[in-house]
């Protein structure tokens, strides 16, 4: 495992397979950043890939398991120490989520030069908001942690508005990093005109397909989903696409067998598929419903950025970050409550003109809004990570530095 020159970056991740660590191993490589990823497989997307870049795998996980992961996250501290000569030297520890912000500070006090600290946050768990007593003491640890981080990493403001100023009370400088598509990506958008001719002819019919990507999660917004179906037959299309997560398997397959209008086209490659997906959809759906109190409200989703560079308008909750996102931008529609009856109205009012109109508006933004540009070298630059001599270029845009 060891290198011949020391890693700049060594990557806590909490799932080696997922989309977003391969796309931020990719984006810190794109940097010239030498890295090494340390972490666990939760075998919940990607099953059986295999990373090419450089990885120390320490164990399984599964999502929701905390009881499980703890244990896991023990064991994987001898493994640590056994391999400190191969931290050692690194710049920075980066750390995805609480559980690996634990384990970088504890890998920190096995090497010399002690690395800075980074703790990117993607999203708020539901254990950090309870009352319980699991809950005050999680936060209380984090709050603990928060004085060792040297930059947080937030992939929306709702975040560090709500939870880390509000709840954790962290004053301590913070990054915006949203989830945006890398910057490999085609470059080439649809055009206002583009369409299949499939498409347009059922958009004319009155007819529209509306779909859900990536972590299906939260049974409200099956069971809301469900019931538009009801109440709306052919006139809607509803299709799934991703992984279920935090929903009832078997009614959900109960559900997509019983309503004809309602499929599930099983998991799907972020970095092959997106553009099959959203060029035979009209409607991307970005009404999170699991935590309507806090996370589901905060955070900015990736099928935001996914279908509004693809030109493909979101359905969103007025009153969310995505939501109010969405406004500013004039890019999809939003609803208030109450949202079933809200959105059985909108597409029965709905004309294909109107739907043209705002696909061509959306369009019309640039591409910089839902593709990431220098994001990451900004990032990098803050950190004194890899190319030095880009730092005057990004330079301009380091006020995405909050302090």
């Amino acid at each position: 495992m060891s290198a011949a020159a020391p890693d700049d970056l060594i990557y806590f991740t909490p799932d080696v397979t997922d989309a977003v660590t391969i796309k931020r191993v990719q984006e810190f490589q794109d940097q010239g950043c030498r890295l090494l990823v340390v972490g666990f497989r939760r075998e919940r997307v990607n099953r059986g890939y295999e990373p090419a870049w450089r990885h120390l795998l320490l164990g399984h996980t599964r999502d929701g398991r905390y009881g499980q992961r703890l244990t896991a996250l023990l064991r994987a501290v001898p493994a640590l120490f056994a391999r400190r000569r191969t931290l050692a030297g690194a710049r920075v520890f980066y750390a995805r989520n609480i559980d690996q912000l634990l384990l970088a500070l504890l890998a920190r006090l096995f090497v010399a030069g002690r690395p800075e600290i980074v703790y990117e946050v993607l999203d708020i768990p539901p254990i950090l908001m309870g009352r319980g007593i699991a809950s005050i003491t999680l936060r209380w640890l984090e709050r603990l942690c928060l004085k060792a981080v040297r930059l947080l990493v937030l992939s929306s403001p709702g975040f560090h508005k709500h939870y880390f100023l509000a709840v954790q009370r962290h004053r301590g400088p913070w990054f915006l990093l949203e989830n945006k598509l890398p910057p490999s990506v085609n470059q080439t958008r649809p055009a206002a005109a583009d369409s299949h001719a499939a498409n347009r002819r059922r958009r004319l019919s009155g007819r529209w397909v509306v779909a859900y990507c990536g972590l299906i999660r939260g049974q409200a917004t099956v069971d809301l989903i469900a019931r538009l179906a009801e109440r709306l037959g052919d006139r809607v299309t509803f299709r799934f696409h991703g992984v279920l997560t935090t929903v009832d398997e078997t009614a959900f397959h109960e559900t997509v067998a019983r309503l004809p209008n309602v499929s599930y086209e099983g998991p799907y490659s972020a970095q092959t598929d997106l553009r099959r997906i959203y060029g035979d959809i009209d409607f991307a759906w970005a009404l999170d419903l699991e935590h309507v109190d806090h996370n589901s409200r905060w955070l900015l989703p990736c099928r935001f950025y996914e279908a509004g560079f693809l030109g493909v308008p979101c359905l969103a909750v007025q009153g969310f970050e995505v939501g109010d996102m969405i406004e500013r931008l004039d890019a999809g529609w939003t609803f208030g409550a109450p949202l079933e009856d809200n959105l059985v109205r909108f597409f029965e009012r709905l004309t294909p003109a109107a739907y043209e109109d705002m696909r061509e508006r959306l369009l019309a933004l640039p591409s910089g809004r839902f593709v990431a540009g220098e994001d990451v070298a900004v990032l990098c630059e803050r950190l004194g990570l890899g190319r030095g001599e880009d730092a005057d270029a990004v330079r301009p845009i380091l006020d995405r530095v909050r302090g």
